[in-house]
């Protein structure tokens, strides 16, 4: 698609929370162009959880949509701690108060799949592959002009960094981005393999080793993250099989591996949201830990409600709508930040006493109805309603 000279909206980046936005834009109305440096699409799983509180959006903005993900995945309701094959908790998610009354395991391509199906109905779409390399803001805060790689140019009234943790947008705004890193690598694998616990449910699994997560995809196969001192380039076999028999054993027979990689976590979140006619969304705007499956979920709520906030602005004419997007989504981030961060240095520590003590109090935790519920509404997401 050609580049048009000018738009209400440029959202920079077409993963799930650019494609969010841009379908909450069409909806409403307002003029955006959605790029993306990517000649297509991803065609990897990566996040693999849509959560209650993301599906409710998702019934706000588009029931086509959350209807089709449900379609395409399948639903857990249970969410068990484990060391080693010792089980130690379960966080349940059937009693709470939604009409998704569960977890809905469908690999991230799946999601930006149906999402860009909706916006093509609605006569939108991603131009691509256009790479933002320059974004510059008039200093009478007119607009915004952002040029790509090749040169071209592209005038609009907003820009959106939904473009990731290296955002070009954010770095434009001169926006910091504070946080750190996490001492151990990361590896994710889809997997097929005949799997103890069995595919009702997400494993979560301690060790001294590290943390290990487990959880269903559809078509009988299963998704691996866990932590590791030095992961490989390209996990294989072999590899997942140790690290599986190492950290759960007896309960892995793995036959292969659909596809594997490595990565850094971060835990970060934006000084702000906004500067001026700039604005953050999605991993642009925080970053963190996998445990608890949060990040694409965040993301995609941040697209639908900055959708709202700039269809408001464009309607009023003023700015208090986006001044409220960042004081309602910020403070989630953080608080996302803090749990997922919790949930992975408690599951890591390498200290025998802690973890002694974590084995020892987590059964009697999660025997307190009020603290189950509490746990269960909070990876949900429920409540950021």
């Amino acid at each position: 698609m050609s580049l048009p000279a000018t738009t209400r909206v440029a959202i920079v980046g077409a993963g799930p929370t650019g494609l969010t936005l841009a379908l909450t834009l069409a909806k409403a109305g307002i003029d955006f162009v959605l790029l993306d440096r990517q000649a297509e699409g991803a065609n990897t799983s990566r996040a693999a959880v849509v959560h209650a509180r993301t599906l409710e959006v998702l019934d706000e903005l588009d029931p086509a949509a959350g209807a089709e993900l449900l379609r395409r995945g399948t639903t857990v309701t249970t969410f068990r701690i484990r060391d080693g094959a010792r089980p130690l908790a379960a966080v349940t998610f059937d009693g709470l108060p939604t009409a998704h009354p569960y977890a809905l395991m469908v690999p991230q391509d799946q999601t930006e799949a149906v999402l860009l199906d909706r916006l093509r109905a609605l006569g939108g779409d991603v131009h691509r592959p256009y790479e933002v390399t320059a974004v510059a803001q008039d200093a009478d805060s007119g607009g915004v002009t952002l040029t790509t790689a090749t040169g071209e140019t592209l005038r609009a009234a907003y820009a959106v960094g939904a473009d990731g943790m290296h955002s070009t947008v954010r770095e434009a705004a001169r926006i910091g981005f504070t946080g750190s890193a996490y001492e151990e690598s990361f590896v994710l694998a889809d997997v097929a393999m005949d799997w103890a616990p069995g595919p009702r449910e997400v494993s979560l699994t301690f060790g001294a080793a590290g943390l290990t997560v487990v959880a269903p995809l559809p078509g009988g196969r299963y998704r691996v993250v866990a932590t590791v001192a030095d992961a490989p380039v390209e996990p294989g076999l072999p590899f997942v099989q140790t690290l599986l028999d190492s950290r759960a054993p007896g309960q892995a027979a793995v036959t292969g591996v659909v596809w594997s990689s490595r990565f850094r976590v971060h835990h970060r979140v934006a000084d702000h949201y906004r500067a001026g006619r700039l604005l953050l969304a999605g991993d642009a705007a925080h970053v963190h830990s996998p445990a608890g499956g949060q990040g694409m979920n965040t993301g995609i709520q941040d697209g639908h409600a900055l959708g709202r906030a700039l269809a408001t602005a464009v309607a009023d004419g003023t700015v208090d709508a986006l001044d409220a997007y960042e004081a309602a989504r910020r403070p989630v981030a953080l608080r996302v930040v803090a749990l997922t961060d919790r949930m992975t240095r408690i599951a890591t520590t390498h200290n025998p006493a802690l973890r002694a003590v974590r084995n020892t109090l987590l059964p009697l935790l999660a025997r307190v109805p009020a603290l189950h519920r509490r746990l269960a509404t909070e990876l949900a997401e429920l409540n950021y309603r």
